[in-house]
């Protein structure tokens, strides 16, 4: 097996890094009524923020791809993938709960600002749940059952990802052992 370069292992950190950053941005900047910046230059830097994270994601997004496409075998670049659809999903879950609260739909309760989405989006992605937030309306209720079948999904996705590695790895030194059958 060989070593995984520095410089490698760099812009994979980096690639990872970016795709977490682009997904915040583009979820606490993109513009929803009542918290909408007030002033316009808080307006465009808000914009600005939005389509930075809008971009940040599609250039990743695309780059992931075409990564994956030229080494499917890499486990790497599977779970990059993966991280880069969860983060995604995440955003879209969290904008949904968070848009159907501002509503006035009361459909969950706990759920005051984006973080508190976010919050209730990523606790439930963990499969921890606390109870502090949680779905009262039958939306909230349809939209977390998605979710978590989604998450079911992603995690059996991701352990099947890494178990497979782990086979291969271990098939490989096998073979490589001197005496061994194949």
């Amino acid at each position: 097996m060989t070593a995984i370069p520095q410089t490698s292992r760099r812009a994979h950190a980096l690639r990872n890094i970016g795709t977490v950053v682009c997904a915040l941005l583009l979820y606490y900047c993109v513009p929803i009524g009542s918290d909408f910046a007030t002033t316009w230059p808080a307006r465009i830097l808000t914009l600005i923020a939005f389509v930075a994270g809008v971009i940040g994601l599609a250039w990743l997004g695309y780059r992931r791809i075409t990564q994956y496409i030229a080494a499917m075998e890499d486990t790497t670049r599977r779970i990059d993938g993966l991280l880069l659809v969860v983060s995604v999903v995440v955003v879209f879950f969290a904008l949904f709960y968070y848009i159907l609260d501002d509503r006035g739909t009361n459909q969950f309760d706990g759920i005051d600002t984006r973080t508190d989405a976010l919050y209730y989006t990523v606790s439930t992605l963990a499969t921890v749940g606390y109870g502090d937030v949680h779905a009262v309306g039958q939306a909230a209720r349809i939209a977390s059952m998605v979710q978590i079948v989604f998450d079911l999904v992603v995690l059996g996705t991701l352990i099947t990802v890494l178990t497979t590695s782990v086979t291969r790895r271990l098939e490989l030194v096998r073979q490589q052992k001197p005496g061994a059958s194949n």
